[in-house]
């Protein structure tokens, strides 16, 4: 059995077809935050592994508070990062009152600010709040596979009833990586995007 689904796994791969996972609003924190929002010595508990290697959902959660409002029990992800980063969608950005700009994880230079508030304190990050890129990790086996290099750009054409093409994906590829394509609930929702969920990798001429 083991071995056929692995065959059915490489005949999906080998057609281009990306498993698409929905991203929801999320926080990245340091330790120094950590202990921050958390109390002095406090650590991120995980709650269950992501499909990443090593990344996980934590028992902890945050609530964001923008000029326009509140978003409550917001999802903090694991392990901690070197800068505090939150990631939202942009109907999460109207409804806060935030105007975040379109970035990959980890570029949050000049991007916006926001109050993150925890049980045991609040900090304001002056930058580092952003909409996540589409994106899609590609394992360096993968990508070799499909002939894909790291920071180009592909199309994705989601398989649903109501089929949506992005025409403007990341191709992100490292060792570490698990072969996922990530978009946001915006996307997802414009996409009826539910369950399990293929898109198609169209390379650009």
């Amino acid at each position: 059995m083991e071995q056929l689904i692995r065959k059915v796994l490489d005949t999906i791969t080998n057609a281009g077809l990306v498993e698409v996972e929905v991203s929801a609003r999320h926080v990245h924190l340091t330790q120094e935050d950590v202990e921050k929002l958390f109390g002095k010595g406090q650590v991120l508990h995980e709650k269950r592994p992501l499909s990443q290697k090593g990344q996980y959902l934590s028992e902890e959660r945050v609530t964001l508070i923008g000029p326009k409002g509140k978003k409550e029990r917001v999802a903090v992800l694991g392990p901690v990062r070197k800068a505090t980063q939150v990631e939202l969608s942009v109907s999460d950005c109207v409804a806060l009152g935030v105007q975040a700009p379109l970035r990959e994880s980890g570029d949050v230079k000049d991007s916006a600010p926001m109050i993150i508030e925890g049980p045991a304190g609040s900090i304001a990050i002056s930058e580092g709040t952003i909409v996540a890129h589409n994106h899609i990790h590609v394992p360096t086996e993968v990508a070799e596979r499909l002939q894909l290099s790291d920071k180009e750009h592909v199309s994705v054409k989601i398989l649903t009833e109501r089929p949506v093409t992005f025409d403007d994906v990341i191709i992100r590829v490292s060792d570490a990586f698990n072969f996922k394509m990530h978009i946001d609930f915006d996307e997802a929702n414009a996409a009826s995007v539910k369950g399990f969920t293929l898109g198609k990798i169209i390379r650009r001429e």
